[in-house]
């Protein structure tokens, strides 16, 4: 394997500069919003000139820590088309000018650029002449990739994603769909575009990650899925890029196996902003996690880069932005110190030493470590994130009770964690006992110089996850629903959104209709505990009649499922595809 794919890649996304000022309460993360980037008037100059400016401080301080590469969102907004609407191109016209200067300001610095790209992103007209047929979009999009690499001859090449689509609060006429289903679709989409790549010499990053959608839904952590996506494709502008576990970025997750399946040049996803952690809001360390892994793929045979995600993900109210504000320390310390385990090969311990300098990182490292524990075992249940479960195509995430700035205290999550968790009183001591921590936390803090409101804002917050897990493993009780809501209104007060984005607490004591019986049958039913699908239960039962019984009851009680299930991000439907 040559040059191009074995070169060395430490690569770091680059959006956080095109965030600034969303007024939005809750905030898609998941790429640029195009459609608030102006394209004349004095707003266009005055809105670019500051995008340029935070482009710059953000790629000279990433530089500094060993990052070569950044990304920048996307193909389908700087690349014209004739099919497109008159409005569309005149959008991409000025929007291309624009990253072209983006593009030059990260050279500049010595960064290689790459730009992310969706299969397969359309407008209403483009949608008319293609059809439904999936080999019209990939010759189409062949063509796309092709004049976006002849336009921008700066940029090394591409990241592209086929497992999960726009969200349902993406209002753009450009908007991307999965438009790959199976593994033919998936090759054929291969076979057409490497070779623009290797006749130029750019690279194509391959983006493992699904979201469960169709056949392809489990490239992520299917053995035979993955094999069958690669055997016989070689070529030396292909990288595959996977997270590190089968799942998105949790705790307690092992390290995902395909790394020492795949033949092709790897990149290991790490992500600095943990979009279910907090967002940067408090310290979420990921330095031990990280450096577990780090271990383990030191005998991944193809190993040829790193990938760290510092702004991207999630869907939530938090807003701080990595290298641009001065509140963004605890991402910034993700970011620094897994570049420094990989490039330099140093211990946890010393990385952090470099980030914040001899004299503190005793007492650094120390709040670290407290952070750690609380983390692991105060937002998580341990006895649950450390089980393997599965429906349908996905690995279910070690952490289901609060997810992304949602805390979730209803009879539904109580049900779930009541039927997995068989010793709860162990899980509620320990969270109880590392909630202990917190006092020296502050003191720790305090002494490092880093914010110790951070530190309040957790254990608040943290205080309201134990109630609860009380709620989930204690017998009902009056007194305890009482508390949780006395807690809710006292943590509002304490954190008001024009002080402080906080956690929303999504409480609902209402029982569910079904008994404790039939929600048991049902979960033994669906949920698997192997990787490996069920002959019956999942070819037939989850992936057909289960698939049927959804779309039955979405058509006709769709508003009885929860509006975060329904509206947030690809919503519920795209596990039934």
């Amino acid at each position: 394997m040559t040059a191009t794919a074995r070169r060395g890649w430490a690569i770091i996304d680059g959006i956080g500069p095109f965030f600034r000022d969303l007024r939005q309460r809750r905030i898609n993360w998941s790429k640029i919003h195009f459609m608030r980037l102006a394209t004349e008037g004095p707003e266009r100059e005055t809105q670019w000139a500051r995008i340029r400016d935070d482009v710059e401080r953000f790629v000279r301080r990433v530089r500094a820590l060993g990052y070569d590469t950044v990304t920048f969102d996307d193909l389908a907004h700087l690349t014209d088309d004739p099919w497109y609407e008159a409005d569309v191109r005149a959008r991409i016209a000025v929007w291309s000018d624009e990253f072209r200067r983006v593009f030059a300001i990260a050279r500049a610095h010595g960064m290689r650029v790459l730009v992310t790209a969706d299969f397969v992103v359309t407008t209403p007209a483009v949608e008319a002449r293609l059809g439904r047929g999936t080999s019209a979009r990939i010759e189409w999009f062949g063509g796309l990739v092709e004049r976006f690499l002849d336009a921008f001859p700066e940029v090394d090449g591409l990241v592209l994603r086929i497992g999960e689509s726009d969200g349902h609060d993406v209002a753009d006429i450009q908007r991307s769909a999965l438009s790959v289903r199976t593994v033919r679709d998936v090759r054929a989409l291969l076979k057409r575009i490497l070779p623009a790549f290797e006749r130029r010499s750019r690279i194509l990053i391959f983006r493992t990650w699904t979201v469960g959608a169709y056949l392809i839904g489990d490239l992520i952590w299917h053995r035979a899925r993955l094999a069958a996506v690669f055997d016989g494709i070689c070529s030396d502008a292909l990288v595959v890029s996977m997270k590190y576990g089968e799942s998105d970025f949790f705790r307690y997750l092992p390290l995902n196996r395909q790394f020492f399946r795949i033949r092709i040049a790897t990149i290991v996803e790490f992500q600095a902003r943990r979009e279910y952690e907090g967002a940067g809001e408090y310290p979420s360390f990921v330095g031990w996690e990280c450096e577990r892994h780090l271990r383990a793929l030191r005998e991944a045979p193809n190993l040829v880069g790193f990938s760290v995600w510092c702004q991207t993900g999630g869907w939530h109210a938090f807003r701080r932005r990595a290298f641009l504000d001065p509140e963004a320390v605890w991402i910034e310390l993700n970011a620094a110190v897994v570049a420094r385990m990989i490039l330099e090969r140093v211990s946890v311990e010393d990385a952090v030493k470099g980030f914040v300098g001899e004299e503190r990182a005793d007492v650094c490292l120390e709040l670290l470590r407290r952070s750690d524990i609380v983390v692991r075992e105060i937002l998580y249940v341990e006895e649950f994130a450390r089980q393997k479960l599965f429906f349908r195509r996905v690995r279910i995430p070690p952490l289901v009770h609060v997810f992304w700035d949602c805390i979730f205290v209803n009879d539904a999550t109580r049900r779930v964690m009541g039927h997995f968790v068989r010793d709860p009183e162990s899980a509620i001591r320990a969270g109880e006992a590392a909630f202990g921590h917190f006092d020296a936390m502050e003191e720790l803090a305090a002494k490092a110089g880093w914010p110790v409101e951070d530190i309040r804002f957790m254990r608040d917050t943290f205080a309201l996850v134990l109630l609860a897990r009380r709620f989930y493993f204690l017998a009902d009780d009056p007194a305890l629903r009482d508390e949780i809501l006395a807690a809710k209104t006292a943590y509002k007060q304490r954190w008001p959104r024009d002080v402080r984005q906080r956690y929303r607490i999504r409480t609902s004591f209402e029982p569910l209709r079904l008994r404790g019986r039939t929600v048991r049958w049902v979960l033994g039913l669906v949920v698997r505990r192997r990787r490996g699908y069920r002959t019956v239960l999942d070819h037939l039962f989850t992936m057909r009649v289960l698939a049927w019984i959804y779309r039955l009851f979405r058509a006709r009680h769709q508003k009885a499922l929860p509006k975060m299930v329904r509206k947030t991000a690809m919503g519920v439907d795209a596990l039934f595809r």
